[in-house]
């Protein structure tokens, strides 16, 4: 169940193996209403994102909820962290969010939340998945479950991001430029930064179901460069559709990327001796960043890519922070769960405490070249059980030493094997990762 991505065009595609209709989402719905039936307050939170597809699914996950005796409480278009933070406000057993994140409109999927705000444990999300091909018994009609739609869903959610600002801090004589991606921060993130005191400018913020992420937000970042050189403005925050992640550009119209926005926080901290524990990166994190944790004696332990890693060891070690080059930045002592708003605020409080622009923050951190080149394969099967491939990374790791590093993952959302290679000299970056991808294209693309 966990972050189920799935084709929603023309209603096709599976999950598993169980086709994407609204009659699984009913099925869906009933199956975990069902589970969480009587698990303290029968309540279900449920939010989405701005695709078209959201209307018909949230629709079905309603009527399956009602059918087990849950309560349904309708967010509308939310942020994905609004709907952890809400499901905790409205003492709620769980939340579910209908998004597909960066991918297309086209697109859909889900996420749970429990009551605490956390992504469900493995064995919930395996009984729900055990009912979802049984028949399962409708409550009698006095117990069925009742929806209601929380209006000020939004307004809440605005005070709440406000709120982790530091005490007497705000925006005042910031100009920002705010990429919400057509998606579901578009009606809650400019107020956020303009009630602070910040004065903005807007892009993306006109979605109509089937724009979202198109051209736009933090996986299209030419758009955001371009309007804040157009503006002069000091920086610009890019979101992805669903809000959980976020991306910056700085006054002279560079990227900052994930792992420097964190490597920004964790100086921070350190400095302000408020860092619990070390960081937490994922197998995708820049050694740069690695590197500059440890000149700091800084822990830094990589997790596998997913916010749900990180946030697994976070919880683990009870550390606070932790991220990934895409934006997933999670400061767990505000948060329980990655929030794009969250971060950007964090970020904008240095800049304001430091007098300091971004650009001259992020050259703390010495980033190192870093190449990838996704191969596309007809199966993902077992790479490393190839002894080509297998070979050919030998010689890599050999020939870069501690002054390299390489990685190969299968996606998790697209039938392509990752390549990545990172190291000190761009040359050298450059001849291994297209050594490494053509060898893995030979041998099982």
């Amino acid at each position: 169940m966990r972050k189920n991505y799935f084709g929603t065009d023309g209603i096709r595609g599976r999950v598993g193996e169980h086709p994407v209709t609204p009659a699984f989402f009913l099925q869906l719905g009933l199956a975990a209403g069902t589970v969480f039936a009587n698990r303290g307050s029968n309540r279900v939170i449920i939010g989405k994102d701005t695709r078209i597809s959201g209307y018909m699914f949230e629709s079905s996950l309603e009527a399956g909820f009602s059918a087990a005796g849950m309560d349904v409480f309708l967010l509308g278009p939310m942020p994905t962290p609004a709907i952890a933070y809400l499901t905790r406000t409205f003492n709620a057993s769980m939340g579910i969010v209908i998004s597909a994140s960066h991918n297309p409109y086209y697109d859909n999927g889900i996420k749970f939340f429990s009551g605490q705000g956390l992504k469900l444990p493995d064995e919930t999300e395996l009984q729900i998945e055990a009912l979802l091909d049984k028949k399962i018994p409708v409550v009698d009609s006095a117990n069925l479950g009742k929806a209601h739609r929380i209006e000020d869903a939004a307004g809440r959610y605005i005070e709440y991001c406000k709120a982790t600002l530091q005490s007497g801090s705000n925006l005042s004589g910031m100009h920002l430029v705010i990429d919400t991606a057509h998606g579901a921060t578009y009606h809650v993130a400019p107020g956020v930064f303009r009630e602070l005191g910040a004065k903005i400018t807007v892009i993306g913020n006109q979605p109509d179901g089937l724009n979202i992420n198109k051209g736009c937000g933090s996986t299209h970042m030419q758009t955001l460069q371009k309007a804040v050189l157009q503006h002069k403005a000091d920086l610009g925050i890019s979101f992805d559709g669903d809000g959980d992640r976020m991306l910056m550009v700085d006054a002279q119209g560079n990227i900052v990327d994930g792992d420097e926005l964190l490597f920004i926080i964790a100086m921070y901290l350190a400095e302000k001796k408020q860092l619990q524990g070390g960081v937490v990166g994922t197998v995708m994190s820049n050694l740069g960043m690695e590197h500059g944790l440890a000149q700091h004696n800084i822990p830094f332990v990589r997790a596998q890519v997913g916010d749900r890693y990180v946030n697994d060891i976070l919880l683990q070690k009870s550390w606070w922070l932790g991220g990934e080059p895409s934006g997933h930045i999670i400061c767990r002592h505000v948060s329980t769960t990655g929030d794009g708003i969250v971060a950007a605020l964090k970020i904008l409080s240095i800049i304001v405490e430091k007098q300091t622009p971004l650009h001259e923050l992020k050259q703390e951190m010495q980033k190192y070249p870093q190449l990838m080149i996704n191969v596309p394969v007809h199966s993902k099967q077992d790479i490393f059980k190839n002894r080509a491939v297998n070979s050919a990374i030998a010689l890599a790791e050999k020939e870069m030493g501690t002054h390299g590093r390489i990685l190969l993952r299968p996606s998790g959302t697209e039938p392509v094997i990752r390549v990545m290679v990172e190291g000190e000299s761009a040359e050298e970056v450059n001849k291994q990762v297209k050594r490494l991808a053509g060898v893995v294209a030979d041998e099982v693309g």
